[in-house]
């Protein structure tokens, strides 16, 4: 008969248990699960993606409700278990489901401690552990204001971070002399701090919380030296206790945690403990890579095997954009012990290495962190590195002062050699799992193994293993057609296009053998636009390759009337031009105007032979098409800026005016909106647009990479520039760059992802040179590209497309 097994909770730590023992013994086990929590089991090492809008909800889901019907596993979502009852081996939770069981594995996890001071319990006053804290975070955040976090370790700065990306200012209050104390020494901390400080979080040390401020709410806090700090909330991240009380009260043994043996077995023989509530050889873990090593113990154990669990030795990484940081092992001073330090101050490198009798027993990296894995991996063995250490600190690549080819650096690890230290998954896992299961695909390599599928620092690791295990079958950019006219794909078409001087669409199709006379509706908008963005001053645009809203230039509706949008720049109209377009609402009987999101005036429902008329009458009042339909700049939405708001500190309208008269009329792989805000404050939500300028004292932000449609995403910083003439060169260039090697209807967050924002970075804001080609490019092009389609259409291009079709009959062309 099938045994009953119960496991309280679902984090990460049963989560990765469950599949260990599915995967030795399926069907070995009738499973029922506890969850507090009202969802599935997510990745919480990823909550700090999600708080910072780099990630959302769906993104870091681990086991989707269809993975708990494939193993028949019941999930009791939103049910707390208030009791065990050893006796009748039972469990219940507070909404009255009792569960028996024959094995019970306790995984209730910890709790965040809340420091008792006055107005702690005031609302406002958070803590950070699971998805509901970041949720009520975010909705906190969406009025901006000051975020107060209490505690610079780990998670404090992880939340700091992710609350600042939400357009907070942010207070960091820590009561030691260092940030990070347990996990950076002074230096790695220096350096740490004073990048943060450039991402405009302030940081408080040695400063002690006297009390939380405020009536209804929180407003502030009290330092014990005097000073106030107003805030809209307090993020409480001081550290965490064992979730035991379930386990004493039911008379298991606890001290700080559950007390387990080298199997997890707790002081009942029916009954487990796993993750942050167990407590193993006087240690509690809190972070994952413990967890999952216990986990695969507890699992042996289920399914009668022999494993034991020896304790763990953890490294440490901070999931903070831009910042690469390692720490591992103690790094404290002592006479017995000697080190190595690295410090090349221009690139922002720290390295230091701490020995004892020709060991490592602590690293501490910063700036680059590559080795990581390789300096812990000798000190979890206690590797004698006496005949390498004059180079040892110059990482693996240089064993023996000889420089190693990375790959061939990465074939000497061992088969136990850590690569995804998230997931604990080790070399011989990964290489194993391809060779058996025939992966080809590093998609299918972390849905195998977890490995790089959390933060993802180690999936140049995971693709160079892949290479080594696949030799030539692997290809790291397998090509997907663009379409059933070709094997090509948009990366190959666009290099063939410049490599082979290719200027028609005919000669693309004839050169690169399409296999279809003239294309398909999905080949030739791209193929027109990859023409148009090679050769701009020699290829004229296409009328036929464009989708129906570009050849009309005005939005179809689903009732086959159209929208028009003129253009506002940078969101400023005048009287006159508000009578002018009242006098054309009036004139053809358009039933809807709307404000759009974007700043300008929508005229929806204007009969499709009206449209050169309509055109003609706003034309006589200044306006250009808005390009509201365009693959290509669309708004560039402001606020009012210094000149009117309390808090402006820079001209954000004028800013935004002048990058819009600048950039209209330029055509991109997909549509293009950009926003300028006068302060931090971000009334012109630049922080999720495809580039956004937030105005800062010291000048101007720039921002990349956010979503806001069907895909939520905050913005990248690329980088902070002084001027406004800096500010237009770095914008202009960033387009040019999108523009020069996305995909057609690829949006900036997704090539940004592909292309990788640290060489964007390299390429946008460290290399000038290249920062003034990609400018001037976009400037010559822009001779060509700024005509307004509407006048043209006034004067008579085209005519034939605006006359009815009972007239001109109907052709099915690109749609």
């Amino acid at each position: 008969m099938t045994e009953k097994l119960v496991i309280i909770g679902n984090g990460m730590a049963p989560g990765r248990m469950l599949e260990e023992l599915f995967e030795k013994a399926p069907g070995l086990y009738d499973v029922t699960i506890f969850n507090a929590e009202p969802r599935v089991n997510y990745d919480r090492i990823m909550l700090s993606p999600v708080l910072s809008g780099e990630k959302a909800y769906e993104d870091i889901v681990i086991h989707n409700d269809a993975w708990y019907a494939a193993h028949n596993v019941t999930l009791h979502k939103g049910a707390k278990v208030t009791g065990i009852d050893r006796h009748a081996k039972t469990v219940t939770s507070a909404n009255g489901i009792t569960a028996a069981y024959d094995k019970l594995v306790i995984a209730t996890g910890s709790l965040p401690f809340i420091i008792p001071v006055p107005g702690h319990q005031l609302p406002g006053v958070l803590p950070y552990r699971d998805l509901d804290d970041v949720e009520n975070m975010l909705k906190i955040a969406s009025g901006k204001g000051r975020a107060i976090v209490i505690g610079a370790g780990l998670l404090g700065l992880e939340a700091a971070y992710g609350l600042k990306r939400q357009g907070m200012d942010v207070t960091v209050i820590h009561l030691m002399p260092t940030i990070m104390e347990r996990q950076l020494d002074p230096a790695a901390a220096y350096l740490l701090e004073k990048a943060l400080n450039e991402r405009g979080i302030d940081i408080i040390t040695k400063a002690n919380t006297k009390a939380i401020l405020g009536t209804e709410k929180v407003e502030g806090i009290e330092l014990e030296d005097g000073r106030v700090i107003e805030g809209d909330m307090v993020v409480m991240a001081v550290g965490i206790r064992p979730a035991s009380q379930l386990a004493k009260e039911a008379g298991l043994a606890v001290n700080r945690g559950i007390v387990v043996d080298d199997g997890m077995m707790t002081s009942d023989a029916s009954i487990f403990a796993l993750g942050e509530c167990a407590e193993h050889r006087g240690i509690c873990y809190g972070l994952v890579a413990p967890l999952y090593e216990s986990a695969k113990v507890l699992a042996d154990r289920l399914t009668g095997g022999s494993a034991e669990y020896h304790g763990s030795v953890t490294n440490t990484k901070l999931k903070v954009t831009g910042i690469n940081l390692f720490s591992a092992g103690d790094f404290a001073e002592a006479p017995d012990r000697q080190e190595i330090v690295l410090r090349d101050a221009a690139a922002g490198v720290y390295k230091r290495l701490v020995l004892k009798e020709n060991r490592i027993i602590g690293a501490v990296l910063y700036g680059e962190t590559a080795d990581g894995s390789w300096f812990f991996d000798l000190m979890k063995k206690g590797t004698d590195i006496s005949e390498m250490r004059e180079t040892l600190i110059f990482g693996q690549a240089y064993q023996g002062g000889v420089a190693l080819d990375p790959m061939a650096a990465v074939a000497a690890l061992p088969d136990d050699a850590e690569i995804c230290g998230c997931n604990g998954v080790c070399k011989g896992k990964i290489v194993s799992t391809i060779t058996g299961k025939g992966l080809t695909t590093l998609d299918g390599v972390r849905a195998h193994t977890k490995a790089s599928a959390s933060c993802g620092n180690c999936t140049g690791l995971v693709e160079q293993l892949m290479s080594l295990t696949l030799g030539d079958a692997y290809n790291p950019a397998a090509v997907t057609p663009m379409c059933t006219c070709t094997e090509l794909g948009h990366d190959d078409v666009r290099r063939l296009i410049k490599a082979k001087g290719l200027k028609t669409i005919p000669a693309v199709m004839q050169e690169l053998e399409w296999k279809t006379s003239c294309g398909c509706a999905k080949c030739r908008p791209a193929l027109n636009y990859y023409l148009v963005c090679d050769w701009p001053d020699e290829y004229a645009d296409d009328y036929q390759s464009r989708f129906i809203n570009e050849r009309v230039h005005a939005n179809i509706q689903k009732d086959g009337t159209y929208s028009v949008v003129p253009r506002m720049w940078g969101g400023v109209t005048s009287s006159s031009e508000l009578r002018a377009i009242a006098d054309v609402v009036d004139k053809f009987d358009i039933p809807m105007v709307k404000v759009t999101g974007g700043q300008r005036i929508d005229l929806l429902g204007v009969h499709k032979e009206d449209l050169p008329a309509v055109w003609a009458d706003l034309g006589k009042a200044g306006f250009i098409s808005g390009q509201a339909y365009a693959k290509g700049l669309r708004t560039v939405k402001t606020c009012v800026g210094e000149q009117w708001c309390r808090f402006g500190t820079q001209d954000s309208t004028g800013l935004g005016i002048r990058i819009e008269k600048f950039m209209w009329g330029s055509w991109t792989p997909a549509k293009l909106k950009l926003a300028v805000s006068g302060c931090p404050r971000n009334c012109a939500e630049a922080t999720c647009k495809d580039i956004g300028v937030i105005c800062v004292d010291s000048g101007f932000e720039i921002h990349f990479a956010g979503a806001a449609g069907l895909d939520i995403k905050g913005t990248e910083v690329l980088g902070l520039v002084k001027t406004e003439d800096e500010a237009l060169e770095v914008i202009v260039a960033l387009t040019q760059m999108y523009r020069e090697q996305a995909r057609y209807l690829e949006r900036i967050y997704k090539w940004a992802k592909r292309i990788g924002t640290e060489e964007i970075r390299r390429q946008i804001v460290e290399d000038h040179d290249k920062r003034r080609a990609y400018f001037d490019r976009f400037v010559f092009s822009q001779k060509f590209a700024q005509v307004d389609p509407w006048s043209e259409r006034v004067s008579g291009k085209d005519k034939h497309e605006f006359k009815p079709m009972a007239t001109v009959g109907y052709s099915a062309a690109a749609e």
